[in-house]
């Protein structure tokens, strides 16, 4: 599993702070407050873009951990600035690099336990990097491309898959 991880998260956590820096630009370029950008959210009652981001970061990092059989590393959520925001995807990537081919043999078949709505629900590594983290990993990063992109940052689909 780790080709078909790793690599696809990893491309992913680019792209996202590839985004983050075109944001920061269009910000500069525009004297947009960037704090005010980092707080923008699609409606009232989703997380701001901050938390977009961060919650990329969360679930790049329990995949990589849960599949190589390791803890889930622990990030603070303090970030605030578009800077602090690029050393915690650094900080990520340097994490799921880590990972090895070896620490994920049996990935596909290891049993990962997770809190969904309060429950405990035990699947398959396969079944989990299918059904739990693709969904919210492209959840939250398609949440922060569209944040941006409506809040008028010159990004298209070539930046959100990694060609822009």
């Amino acid at each position: 599993m780790h080709a078909d991880t790793i690599p696809f998260i990893v491309h992913g956590l680019k792209s996202l702070s590839s985004l983050l820096t075109k944001a920061e630009a269009h910000c500069d370029a525009r004297k947009i407050d960037k704090t005010v950008m980092l707080g923008m959210r699609l409606y009232p009652d989703m997380f701001p873009l901050i938390r977009q981001a961060q919650l990329v970061t969360d679930f790049s990092k329990g995949c990589a951990a849960r599949l190589s059989g390791q803890a889930v590393p622990a990030y603070a959520d303090e970030e605030n600035s578009f800077d602090d925001m690029q050393a915690r995807i650094a900080k990520c990537i340097a994490f799921v690099e880590s990972v090895t081919p070896s620490s994920m043999d049996d990935a596909a078949k290891r049993e990962i336990t997770l809190k969904i709505g309060g429950k405990d629900r035990t699947m398959t590594g396969h079944a989990y990097f299918n059904a739990a983290f693709l969904p919210n990993y492209y959840f939250h990063l398609t949440t922060a491309y569209n944040i941006l992109r409506h809040n008028g940052v010159e990004i298209g689909k070539g930046d959100f898959i990694g060609r822009g």
